[in-house]
Protein backbone atom coordinates (compact mmCIF):
# COMPACT_ATOMS: atom_id res chain seq x y z
CA UNK A 1 0.00 0.00 0.00
CA UNK A 2 1.23 3.29 -0.88
CA UNK A 3 1.72 6.24 1.59
CA UNK A 4 2.96 8.87 -0.97
CA UNK A 5 0.65 10.23 -4.30
CA UNK A 6 1.17 13.10 -6.23
CA UNK A 7 -1.81 14.65 -8.63
CA UNK A 8 -1.14 17.17 -11.03
CA UNK A 9 -4.13 19.58 -11.40
CA UNK A 10 -4.47 21.26 -15.25
CA UNK A 11 -6.36 24.49 -15.01
CA UNK A 12 -6.76 25.19 -18.87
CA UNK A 13 -8.71 26.84 -21.57
CA UNK A 14 -9.62 24.57 -24.11
CA UNK A 15 -10.72 25.24 -27.32
CA UNK A 16 -14.31 24.85 -28.73
CA UNK A 17 -14.07 21.67 -31.12
CA UNK A 18 -10.40 22.17 -31.39
CA UNK A 19 -9.09 18.59 -30.70
CA UNK A 20 -5.89 18.70 -31.72
CA UNK A 21 -4.71 21.67 -30.24
CA UNK A 22 -6.47 20.32 -27.20
CA UNK A 23 -4.45 17.02 -27.25
CA UNK A 24 -1.71 18.86 -28.32
CA UNK A 25 -2.09 21.09 -24.79
CA UNK A 26 -2.91 18.18 -22.61
CA UNK A 27 0.43 16.59 -23.70
CA UNK A 28 2.22 19.42 -22.46
CA UNK A 29 0.96 19.69 -19.23
CA UNK A 30 1.65 16.07 -18.58
CA UNK A 31 5.16 16.42 -19.84
CA UNK A 32 5.36 19.06 -17.03
CA UNK A 33 3.94 17.02 -15.24
CA UNK A 34 6.30 14.48 -14.22
CA UNK A 35 6.63 12.70 -11.36
CA UNK A 36 3.09 13.10 -10.89
CA UNK A 37 1.18 9.79 -10.51
CA UNK A 38 -2.16 10.89 -12.87
CA UNK A 39 -3.01 14.35 -13.69
CA UNK A 40 -6.08 15.66 -13.87
CA UNK A 41 -8.36 18.30 -16.67
CA UNK A 42 -11.73 19.60 -16.29
CA UNK A 43 -14.71 18.73 -17.84
CA UNK A 44 -15.00 17.57 -21.89
CA UNK A 45 -11.43 18.80 -22.21
CA UNK A 46 -11.15 17.16 -25.13
CA UNK A 47 -13.78 19.24 -27.27
CA UNK A 48 -14.25 22.47 -24.77
CA UNK A 49 -17.34 22.84 -22.71
CA UNK A 50 -20.58 23.40 -23.44
CA UNK A 51 -20.48 21.74 -26.68
CA UNK A 52 -23.91 22.08 -27.14
CA UNK A 53 -25.97 20.47 -30.04
CA UNK A 54 -22.00 20.07 -32.17
CA UNK A 55 -21.42 16.84 -29.39
CA UNK A 56 -24.37 15.21 -31.58
CA UNK A 57 -22.32 14.92 -34.77
CA UNK A 58 -20.97 11.56 -34.78
CA UNK A 59 -17.13 13.21 -36.70
CA UNK A 60 -16.84 14.96 -33.43
CA UNK A 61 -17.71 11.71 -31.44
CA UNK A 62 -15.54 9.59 -33.55
CA UNK A 63 -12.57 12.63 -33.69
CA UNK A 64 -12.55 12.54 -29.55
CA UNK A 65 -12.37 9.01 -29.01
CA UNK A 66 -9.61 8.44 -31.26
CA UNK A 67 -7.46 11.93 -29.95
CA UNK A 68 -8.30 9.23 -26.12
CA UNK A 69 -6.98 5.83 -27.86
CA UNK A 70 -3.92 8.33 -29.26
CA UNK A 71 -3.36 9.89 -25.70
CA UNK A 72 -3.58 6.72 -24.35
CA UNK A 73 -0.48 5.07 -26.09
CA UNK A 74 1.61 7.74 -24.28
CA UNK A 75 1.24 6.65 -20.79
CA UNK A 76 2.75 3.34 -21.85
CA UNK A 77 6.11 5.23 -21.15
CA UNK A 78 5.30 5.05 -17.07
CA UNK A 79 4.72 8.86 -16.36
CA UNK A 80 1.39 9.93 -14.82
CA UNK A 81 -1.88 8.06 -15.45
CA UNK A 82 -4.34 10.68 -16.95
CA UNK A 83 -7.67 11.58 -16.09
CA UNK A 84 -9.50 13.50 -19.12
CA UNK A 85 -13.07 14.63 -20.20
CA UNK A 86 -14.38 13.52 -23.63
CA UNK A 87 -17.56 12.68 -24.70
CA UNK A 88 -18.16 9.30 -25.57
CA UNK A 89 -20.82 6.67 -27.42
CA UNK A 90 -21.06 3.53 -26.25
CA UNK A 91 -23.64 0.58 -26.98
CA UNK A 92 -25.55 3.70 -29.34
CA UNK A 93 -25.68 6.27 -26.32
CA UNK A 94 -23.48 9.54 -26.15
CA UNK A 95 -22.25 9.97 -22.42
CA UNK A 96 -20.20 12.62 -20.61
CA UNK A 97 -17.57 11.06 -19.70
CA UNK A 98 -13.62 10.60 -17.89
CA UNK A 99 -11.43 8.43 -19.15
CA UNK A 100 -9.11 6.93 -17.22
CA UNK A 101 -5.82 6.47 -19.27
CA UNK A 102 -2.71 4.15 -18.42
CA UNK A 103 -0.41 1.30 -19.31
CA UNK A 104 -0.64 2.61 -22.94
CA UNK A 105 -4.56 2.27 -22.90
CA UNK A 106 -8.02 3.19 -21.93
CA UNK A 107 -8.13 1.17 -18.93
CA UNK A 108 -11.61 2.55 -17.89
CA UNK A 109 -14.55 5.27 -18.15
CA UNK A 110 -16.58 6.89 -15.76
CA UNK A 111 -19.58 8.32 -16.70
CA UNK A 112 -21.99 11.63 -15.44
CA UNK A 113 -24.67 10.31 -13.45
CA UNK A 114 -26.66 13.82 -12.88
CA UNK A 115 -26.98 15.66 -15.58
CA UNK A 116 -27.91 19.44 -15.31
CA UNK A 117 -30.82 20.81 -17.34
CA UNK A 118 -31.53 24.78 -16.20
CA UNK A 119 -30.16 28.27 -16.58
CA UNK A 120 -27.37 27.92 -19.28
CA UNK A 121 -27.16 23.81 -18.60
CA UNK A 122 -29.18 21.75 -21.28
CA UNK A 123 -26.75 18.39 -20.89
CA UNK A 124 -30.11 15.88 -21.13
CA UNK A 125 -30.57 17.26 -24.43
CA UNK A 126 -27.73 15.35 -25.71
CA UNK A 127 -26.32 12.97 -22.98
CA UNK A 128 -27.56 10.02 -21.47
CA UNK A 129 -26.59 9.73 -17.77
CA UNK A 130 -24.68 7.30 -16.41
CA UNK A 131 -25.03 5.09 -13.67
CA UNK A 132 -23.97 5.49 -9.82
CA UNK A 133 -20.69 3.67 -9.65
CA UNK A 134 -17.62 2.99 -7.26
CA UNK A 135 -13.98 4.65 -7.63
CA UNK A 136 -11.58 4.17 -9.94
CA UNK A 137 -8.14 2.26 -8.83
CA UNK A 138 -5.30 4.47 -10.04
CA UNK A 139 -1.39 3.09 -8.73
CA UNK A 140 -3.02 1.51 -5.63
CA UNK A 141 -5.44 4.69 -4.62
CA UNK A 142 -8.81 4.51 -4.71
CA UNK A 143 -10.17 7.37 -6.53
CA UNK A 144 -13.73 8.62 -7.11
CA UNK A 145 -14.40 10.87 -9.68
CA UNK A 146 -17.73 12.49 -9.48
CA UNK A 147 -18.10 14.83 -12.74
CA UNK A 148 -19.03 18.27 -12.58
CA UNK A 149 -23.32 18.55 -11.38
CA UNK A 150 -22.35 15.03 -9.33
CA UNK A 151 -20.99 16.52 -6.52
CA UNK A 152 -24.11 19.55 -6.21
CA UNK A 153 -26.13 16.37 -4.63
CA UNK A 154 -25.24 13.98 -1.89
CA UNK A 155 -25.81 10.91 -4.04
CA UNK A 156 -22.67 9.94 -6.31
CA UNK A 157 -19.88 11.00 -3.71
CA UNK A 158 -21.99 8.87 -0.94
CA UNK A 159 -21.67 6.10 -3.30
CA UNK A 160 -18.02 6.50 -4.57
CA UNK A 161 -16.96 6.73 -0.35
CA UNK A 162 -19.20 3.71 0.64
CA UNK A 163 -17.67 1.95 -1.92
CA UNK A 164 -13.99 2.43 -0.92
CA UNK A 165 -13.17 5.85 -2.75
CA UNK A 166 -10.33 7.51 -0.73
CA UNK A 167 -10.17 10.56 -3.06
CA UNK A 168 -12.35 12.75 -4.95
CA UNK A 169 -11.09 14.36 -8.15
CA UNK A 170 -13.94 16.58 -9.32
CA UNK A 171 -13.54 18.06 -13.01
CA UNK A 172 -15.51 20.71 -13.96
CA UNK A 173 -17.14 22.98 -16.57
CA UNK A 174 -18.16 25.77 -14.13
CA UNK A 175 -19.16 28.73 -15.62
CA UNK A 176 -18.32 32.41 -13.75
CA UNK A 177 -21.23 34.20 -12.16
CA UNK A 178 -20.58 37.23 -9.50
CA UNK A 179 -20.40 35.58 -5.82
CA UNK A 180 -19.98 31.69 -7.36
CA UNK A 181 -16.57 31.02 -6.38
CA UNK A 182 -16.68 32.47 -2.41
CA UNK A 183 -20.38 31.56 -1.49
CA UNK A 184 -21.78 28.39 -3.89
CA UNK A 185 -18.81 26.30 -4.79
CA UNK A 186 -16.83 26.31 -1.49
CA UNK A 187 -19.78 25.47 0.33
CA UNK A 188 -20.88 22.96 -1.94
CA UNK A 189 -17.55 21.39 -1.92
CA UNK A 190 -17.46 21.46 1.84
CA UNK A 191 -20.75 19.98 2.60
CA UNK A 192 -19.60 16.96 0.47
CA UNK A 193 -16.06 16.46 2.45
CA UNK A 194 -18.36 16.64 5.33
CA UNK A 195 -20.75 13.78 4.54
CA UNK A 196 -18.37 11.90 3.10
CA UNK A 197 -15.02 12.41 5.42
CA UNK A 198 -13.10 12.66 2.17
CA UNK A 199 -10.90 15.16 0.91
CA UNK A 200 -11.92 16.69 -2.78
CA UNK A 201 -9.97 18.44 -5.43
CA UNK A 202 -12.17 20.66 -7.26
CA UNK A 203 -10.80 21.23 -10.87
CA UNK A 204 -12.28 24.03 -13.08
CA UNK A 205 -11.31 25.02 -16.62
CA UNK A 206 -10.48 28.68 -17.11
CA UNK A 207 -11.29 30.46 -20.99
CA UNK A 208 -14.66 32.31 -22.66
CA UNK A 209 -16.74 30.11 -24.54
CA UNK A 210 -19.40 32.85 -26.35
CA UNK A 211 -21.41 34.45 -23.57
CA UNK A 212 -19.93 31.90 -20.72
CA UNK A 213 -16.78 32.57 -19.11
CA UNK A 214 -14.63 30.02 -16.86
CA UNK A 215 -12.65 31.41 -14.28
CA UNK A 216 -10.91 28.36 -12.93
CA UNK A 217 -10.19 29.15 -8.89
CA UNK A 218 -9.78 25.39 -8.50
CA UNK A 219 -9.68 24.41 -4.97
CA UNK A 220 -8.18 21.38 -2.84
CA UNK A 221 -10.39 20.94 0.11
CA UNK A 222 -9.15 18.21 3.01
CA UNK A 223 -11.30 16.23 4.69
CA UNK A 224 -11.37 18.67 7.70
CA UNK A 225 -12.63 21.05 5.10
CA UNK A 226 -9.34 23.09 5.47
CA UNK A 227 -8.25 24.47 2.19
CA UNK A 228 -4.95 22.84 0.92
CA UNK A 229 -4.58 24.75 -2.48
CA UNK A 230 -6.73 27.35 -4.14
CA UNK A 231 -5.63 28.04 -7.24
CA UNK A 232 -5.67 31.83 -8.95
CA UNK A 233 -8.87 32.76 -11.18
CA UNK A 234 -8.40 33.93 -14.93
CA UNK A 235 -5.66 32.15 -15.63
CA UNK A 236 -4.26 29.15 -16.84
CA UNK A 237 -2.14 26.91 -14.06
CA UNK A 238 -0.89 23.58 -13.83
CA UNK A 239 0.58 22.15 -10.48
CA UNK A 240 1.61 18.65 -8.43
CA UNK A 241 -0.26 18.48 -5.25
CA UNK A 242 1.64 16.56 -2.81
CA UNK A 243 -0.79 13.58 -0.81
CA UNK A 244 0.41 11.85 2.58
CA UNK A 245 -1.37 9.11 3.82
CA UNK A 246 -2.34 9.66 7.54
CA UNK A 247 -4.09 7.51 10.00
CA UNK A 248 -5.24 5.49 7.17
CA UNK A 249 -7.04 8.70 5.59
CA UNK A 250 -5.52 10.80 2.93
CA UNK A 251 -4.26 14.61 3.58
CA UNK A 252 -2.99 17.10 0.61
CA UNK A 253 0.33 19.48 1.69
CA UNK A 254 -0.24 22.63 1.71
CA UNK A 255 0.28 24.58 -1.24
CA UNK A 256 -0.64 27.94 -3.19
CA UNK A 257 -3.68 29.58 -1.75
CA UNK A 258 -4.43 32.29 -4.32
CA UNK A 259 -5.96 35.41 -2.72
CA UNK A 260 -10.34 35.81 -3.41
CA UNK A 261 -11.16 38.73 -5.26
CA UNK A 262 -13.53 41.77 -5.08
CA UNK A 263 -16.64 42.35 -6.90
CA UNK A 264 -15.61 44.96 -9.44
CA UNK A 265 -12.05 43.30 -9.67
CA UNK A 266 -14.16 39.75 -10.60
CA UNK A 267 -16.78 40.90 -12.98
CA UNK A 268 -13.48 43.30 -14.38
CA UNK A 269 -11.41 40.06 -15.22
CA UNK A 270 -15.00 38.35 -16.64
CA UNK A 271 -15.04 40.61 -18.98
CA UNK A 272 -11.38 41.03 -20.20
CA UNK A 273 -11.13 37.33 -20.60
CA UNK A 274 -14.51 36.84 -22.44
CA UNK A 275 -13.62 39.15 -24.86
CA UNK A 276 -10.09 38.33 -25.57
CA UNK A 277 -11.37 34.30 -25.86
CA UNK A 278 -14.03 35.22 -28.31
CA UNK A 279 -11.87 37.46 -30.34
CA UNK A 280 -8.79 34.95 -30.47
CA UNK A 281 -10.61 31.85 -30.48
CA UNK A 282 -12.95 33.19 -33.38
CA UNK A 283 -9.42 34.94 -35.01
CA UNK A 284 -10.47 38.57 -35.23
CA UNK A 285 -7.54 40.74 -35.62
CA UNK A 286 -8.61 42.86 -33.44
CA UNK A 287 -12.24 44.91 -32.17
CA UNK A 288 -13.41 48.31 -33.88
CA UNK A 289 -16.58 50.63 -31.16
CA UNK A 290 -17.59 53.73 -31.65
CA UNK A 291 -16.39 56.24 -28.95
CA UNK A 292 -19.25 58.90 -28.24
CA UNK A 293 -17.73 60.43 -24.76
CA UNK A 294 -20.10 58.61 -23.08
CA UNK A 295 -19.24 56.34 -19.98
CA UNK A 296 -20.49 53.16 -21.93
CA UNK A 297 -18.05 53.14 -25.06
CA UNK A 298 -15.46 54.48 -22.41
CA UNK A 299 -15.41 51.43 -20.22
CA UNK A 300 -15.89 49.29 -23.09
CA UNK A 301 -12.91 50.28 -25.05
CA UNK A 302 -11.10 50.42 -21.91
CA UNK A 303 -11.78 46.42 -21.48
CA UNK A 304 -11.09 45.86 -25.03
CA UNK A 305 -7.82 47.47 -24.37
CA UNK A 306 -6.90 45.22 -21.46
CA UNK A 307 -7.93 42.58 -23.10
CA UNK A 308 -6.20 42.82 -26.39
CA UNK A 309 -3.78 45.51 -26.23
CA UNK A 310 -4.12 49.03 -27.62
CA UNK A 311 -2.90 47.70 -31.10
CA UNK A 312 -5.99 45.96 -31.65
CA UNK A 313 -8.63 48.46 -30.45
CA UNK A 314 -9.89 50.90 -33.26
CA UNK A 315 -12.10 53.63 -31.62
CA UNK A 316 -13.96 56.44 -33.86
CA UNK A 317 -16.04 59.12 -32.95
CA UNK A 318 -18.97 59.84 -35.21
CA UNK A 319 -20.64 62.96 -34.56
CA UNK A 320 -23.75 64.53 -35.49
CA UNK A 321 -25.07 68.10 -35.19
CA UNK A 322 -25.92 67.38 -31.70
CA UNK A 323 -22.85 66.12 -30.75
CA UNK A 324 -21.47 68.30 -27.58
CA UNK A 325 -18.11 69.63 -27.41
CA UNK A 326 -17.50 68.27 -24.14
CA UNK A 327 -18.24 64.94 -25.75
CA UNK A 328 -15.81 65.30 -28.51
CA UNK A 329 -13.33 66.84 -26.03
CA UNK A 330 -13.91 63.71 -23.26
CA UNK A 331 -14.10 61.10 -26.32
CA UNK A 332 -10.70 62.40 -27.51
CA UNK A 333 -9.43 62.61 -23.94
CA UNK A 334 -10.03 59.26 -23.34
CA UNK A 335 -9.08 57.69 -26.71
CA UNK A 336 -5.11 59.41 -25.43
CA UNK A 337 -5.58 57.95 -21.81
CA UNK A 338 -5.90 54.51 -23.65
CA UNK A 339 -3.34 55.63 -25.97
CA UNK A 340 -5.45 53.55 -28.83
CA UNK A 341 -5.74 54.31 -32.59
CA UNK A 342 -9.09 57.48 -32.67
CA UNK A 343 -10.47 59.27 -35.77
CA UNK A 344 -13.25 61.33 -36.26
CA UNK A 345 -15.82 60.69 -39.09
CA UNK A 346 -18.39 63.21 -38.71
CA UNK A 347 -22.41 61.86 -39.98
CA UNK A 348 -24.19 64.81 -40.61
CA UNK A 349 -24.50 64.55 -44.41
CA UNK A 350 -25.12 61.32 -44.38
CA UNK A 351 -28.05 61.63 -42.10
CA UNK A 352 -29.10 64.49 -44.35
CA UNK A 353 -29.11 62.30 -47.44
CA UNK A 354 -31.39 60.05 -45.43
CA UNK A 355 -33.66 62.64 -44.31
CA UNK A 356 -34.12 63.84 -48.03
CA UNK A 357 -34.50 60.41 -49.42
CA UNK A 358 -37.50 59.73 -46.57
CA UNK A 359 -39.31 63.42 -47.17
CA UNK A 360 -41.48 62.32 -49.25
CA UNK A 361 -42.78 59.15 -47.37
CA UNK A 362 -42.31 61.43 -43.99
CA UNK A 363 -44.44 64.37 -45.44
CA UNK A 364 -46.55 66.00 -43.28
CA UNK A 365 -45.36 63.78 -40.20
CA UNK A 366 -43.66 65.39 -36.60
CA UNK A 367 -40.01 64.45 -36.29
CA UNK A 368 -39.51 61.83 -33.75
CA UNK A 369 -37.50 58.62 -33.03
CA UNK A 370 -37.34 57.35 -36.43
CA UNK A 371 -35.23 60.14 -37.17
CA UNK A 372 -33.06 59.47 -33.80
CA UNK A 373 -32.72 56.14 -35.26
CA UNK A 374 -31.51 57.27 -38.58
CA UNK A 375 -28.47 58.60 -36.49
CA UNK A 376 -27.92 55.65 -34.61
CA UNK A 377 -27.96 53.18 -37.79
CA UNK A 378 -25.50 55.92 -39.78
CA UNK A 379 -23.24 54.96 -36.70
CA UNK A 380 -24.04 50.92 -36.66
CA UNK A 381 -22.75 51.54 -41.49
CA UNK A 382 -19.92 52.90 -40.63
CA UNK A 383 -18.25 50.95 -38.21
CA UNK A 384 -19.97 47.71 -40.34
CA UNK A 385 -18.42 49.23 -43.20
CA UNK A 386 -14.85 49.50 -41.05
CA UNK A 387 -15.28 46.08 -40.01
CA UNK A 388 -15.64 44.42 -43.57
CA UNK A 389 -13.37 46.61 -45.29
CA UNK A 390 -10.10 45.75 -42.13
CA UNK A 391 -11.67 42.87 -40.45
CA UNK A 392 -11.44 43.81 -37.19
CA UNK A 393 -14.84 42.67 -35.04
CA UNK A 394 -17.69 45.54 -34.22
CA UNK A 395 -18.08 45.65 -30.26
CA UNK A 396 -21.11 46.66 -29.12
CA UNK A 397 -21.89 48.89 -25.84
CA UNK A 398 -25.02 48.43 -24.66
CA UNK A 399 -25.49 48.07 -20.53
CA UNK A 400 -27.93 45.99 -19.42
CA UNK A 401 -30.43 48.33 -18.38
CA UNK A 402 -30.77 49.67 -21.35
CA UNK A 403 -31.08 46.06 -23.04
CA UNK A 404 -33.68 45.32 -20.13
CA UNK A 405 -36.37 48.35 -21.53
CA UNK A 406 -35.25 48.63 -25.08
CA UNK A 407 -33.58 51.90 -24.91
CA UNK A 408 -31.37 50.90 -27.96
CA UNK A 409 -31.72 51.26 -31.53
CA UNK A 410 -32.08 47.64 -33.82
CA UNK A 411 -29.32 47.91 -36.58
CA UNK A 412 -27.54 50.78 -34.99
CA UNK A 413 -25.95 50.72 -31.65
CA UNK A 414 -27.09 47.32 -31.60
CA UNK A 415 -24.86 46.32 -34.47
CA UNK A 416 -22.09 44.62 -34.05
CA UNK A 417 -20.50 40.88 -32.80
CA UNK A 418 -19.92 41.20 -29.01
CA UNK A 419 -20.80 43.28 -25.93
CA UNK A 420 -18.89 42.92 -22.72
CA UNK A 421 -21.66 45.07 -20.83
CA UNK A 422 -24.60 43.71 -22.08
CA UNK A 423 -24.39 41.53 -18.31
CA UNK A 424 -23.55 45.04 -16.39
CA UNK A 425 -26.55 47.07 -15.19
CA UNK A 426 -25.55 51.18 -15.62
CA UNK A 427 -25.04 51.65 -12.01
CA UNK A 428 -22.43 49.00 -12.04
CA UNK A 429 -20.77 50.58 -15.15
CA UNK A 430 -20.02 53.19 -12.88
CA UNK A 431 -18.59 50.88 -10.06
CA UNK A 432 -16.25 49.95 -12.80
CA UNK A 433 -15.33 52.78 -14.52
CA UNK A 434 -13.80 54.02 -10.93
CA UNK A 435 -12.18 50.39 -10.03
CA UNK A 436 -10.13 50.83 -13.37
CA UNK A 437 -9.23 54.54 -13.18
CA UNK A 438 -7.74 53.43 -9.92
CA UNK A 439 -6.20 50.26 -9.95
CA UNK A 440 -4.09 48.11 -12.72
CA UNK A 441 -5.80 44.78 -13.58
CA UNK A 442 -3.75 41.91 -13.71
CA UNK A 443 -2.92 40.56 -16.82
CA UNK A 444 -4.36 43.92 -18.46
CA UNK A 445 -2.60 45.01 -21.45
CA UNK A 446 -3.40 47.86 -21.15
CA UNK A 447 -1.97 51.37 -19.05
CA UNK A 448 -2.41 51.16 -15.15
CA UNK A 449 -4.37 54.04 -13.63
CA UNK A 450 -7.12 56.18 -14.74
CA UNK A 451 -8.23 55.34 -18.38
CA UNK A 452 -11.49 57.23 -18.68
CA UNK A 453 -12.09 60.69 -17.86
CA UNK A 454 -13.36 61.64 -14.55
CA UNK A 455 -16.26 64.00 -16.40
CA UNK A 456 -17.24 61.46 -18.80
CA UNK A 457 -18.00 59.33 -15.10
CA UNK A 458 -20.04 62.87 -13.79
CA UNK A 459 -21.64 64.14 -16.33
CA UNK A 460 -25.62 62.82 -17.47
CA UNK A 461 -25.77 59.91 -19.50
CA UNK A 462 -26.92 60.94 -22.92
CA UNK A 463 -27.58 59.37 -26.20
CA UNK A 464 -27.32 62.71 -27.88
CA UNK A 465 -29.82 61.88 -30.57
CA UNK A 466 -31.81 65.29 -30.00
CA UNK A 467 -30.96 68.73 -28.58
CA UNK A 468 -30.32 68.76 -24.91
CA UNK A 469 -31.24 64.84 -24.55
CA UNK A 470 -30.56 63.17 -21.55
CA UNK A 471 -31.52 59.17 -20.74
CA UNK A 472 -33.59 60.46 -17.70
CA UNK A 473 -36.14 62.14 -20.35
CA UNK A 474 -36.85 58.65 -21.23
CA UNK A 475 -36.10 56.34 -18.00
CA UNK A 476 -36.58 56.49 -14.44
CA UNK A 477 -33.45 57.40 -12.85
CA UNK A 478 -30.84 54.75 -13.17
CA UNK A 479 -31.10 53.90 -9.66
CA UNK A 480 -34.57 53.11 -9.69
CA UNK A 481 -34.59 51.33 -13.25
CA UNK A 482 -31.90 48.67 -11.76
CA UNK A 483 -33.67 48.48 -8.96
CA UNK A 484 -36.37 47.70 -10.24
CA UNK A 485 -34.88 45.41 -13.04
CA UNK A 486 -32.72 43.54 -10.27
CA UNK A 487 -36.25 42.66 -8.78
CA UNK A 488 -37.63 41.35 -12.18
CA UNK A 489 -35.06 39.71 -13.97
CA UNK A 490 -32.57 38.46 -11.60
CA UNK A 491 -34.95 37.51 -8.89
CA UNK A 492 -38.37 36.75 -10.61
CA UNK A 493 -40.38 38.80 -8.81
CA UNK A 494 -43.97 39.64 -8.87
CA UNK A 495 -45.35 43.37 -9.57
CA UNK A 496 -46.51 42.74 -5.84
CA UNK A 497 -43.08 42.23 -4.32
CA UNK A 498 -41.58 44.66 -6.28
CA UNK A 499 -43.95 47.50 -4.82
CA UNK A 500 -43.52 46.20 -1.51
CA UNK A 501 -39.81 46.87 -1.84
CA UNK A 502 -40.76 50.50 -2.46
CA UNK A 503 -40.70 51.65 -5.85
CA UNK A 504 -43.74 53.28 -7.14
CA UNK A 505 -46.16 51.23 -8.71
CA UNK A 506 -46.90 53.12 -11.80
CA UNK A 507 -42.98 52.85 -12.31
CA UNK A 508 -42.64 49.46 -11.76
CA UNK A 509 -45.68 48.69 -14.52
CA UNK A 510 -44.21 50.73 -16.75
CA UNK A 511 -41.01 49.35 -16.39
CA UNK A 512 -42.40 45.65 -16.21
CA UNK A 513 -43.89 46.55 -19.42
CA UNK A 514 -40.91 47.55 -21.28
CA UNK A 515 -38.96 44.78 -20.42
CA UNK A 516 -41.79 42.42 -22.13
CA UNK A 517 -42.04 43.90 -24.96
CA UNK A 518 -38.20 44.95 -26.01
CA UNK A 519 -37.76 40.80 -26.13
CA UNK A 520 -37.51 40.83 -30.13
CA UNK A 521 -34.54 43.13 -29.59
CA UNK A 522 -32.49 40.96 -27.48
CA UNK A 523 -32.78 38.38 -29.40
CA UNK A 524 -31.38 40.19 -31.88
CA UNK A 525 -28.37 41.30 -30.02
CA UNK A 526 -25.11 40.60 -30.16
CA UNK A 527 -23.42 37.42 -27.37
CA UNK A 528 -21.88 39.33 -24.33
CA UNK A 529 -20.28 38.11 -20.73
CA UNK A 530 -22.26 36.39 -18.52
CA UNK A 531 -21.64 38.04 -15.25
CA UNK A 532 -25.10 37.24 -13.03
CA UNK A 533 -27.59 35.00 -12.55
CA UNK A 534 -29.89 35.96 -14.89
CA UNK A 535 -28.31 37.06 -18.29
CA UNK A 536 -30.03 37.89 -21.61
CA UNK A 537 -29.84 34.65 -23.84
CA UNK A 538 -28.52 31.57 -22.53
CA UNK A 539 -30.32 32.56 -18.60
CA UNK A 540 -33.23 34.12 -18.96
CA UNK A 541 -35.71 32.66 -22.35
CA UNK A 542 -38.70 34.47 -22.62
CA UNK A 543 -41.17 33.88 -25.71
CA UNK A 544 -41.01 37.25 -28.02
CA UNK A 545 -44.93 36.92 -28.69
CA UNK A 546 -46.17 37.55 -25.30
CA UNK A 547 -49.71 39.32 -23.78
CA UNK A 548 -48.90 38.25 -20.05
CA UNK A 549 -48.69 41.17 -17.51
CA UNK A 550 -48.44 40.87 -14.18
CA UNK A 551 -48.58 44.59 -13.16
CA UNK A 552 -52.22 45.01 -12.22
Amino acid sequence: MTDRFRIALAQLNPCMGDIAGNLAKARAARAQAAGADVILFPELYIVGYPPEDLVLKRALQDAAQAAMQDFAKDTADGGPAVLIGTPWRESGKLYNAVCLLDNGRVEARTFKYDLPNYGVFDEKRVFTPGPLTGPLEIRGVRIGVPICEDIWTPEVVECMAETGGEIMLVPNGSPYEVGKHEDVRFNLVAARVTESGRPLVYLNQVGGQDELVFDGASLVVNADRSVAWALPAWEEKLVVTEWQRRDDAWVCLPGERAPSEERSQSVYHAMMLGLRDYVNKNRFPGVVLGLSGGIDSALSAAVAVDALGRERVRCVMMPSKYTSQDSLDDAEECARLLNVGYETIPIERAVDAFADTLRPVFAGRAADTAEENIQSRVRGLILMAISNKFGPMVLTTGNKSEMSVGYATLYGDMCGGYNVLKDIYKMEVFRLARWRNQTAPAGALGTPGRVIPERIIAKPPTAELRANQTDQDSLPPYEILDGILECLVEKEMSFDEVVAKGFEPATVRRVEHLLYVSEYKRRQAPPGVKIGPRNFGRDRRYPITNAFRDAK
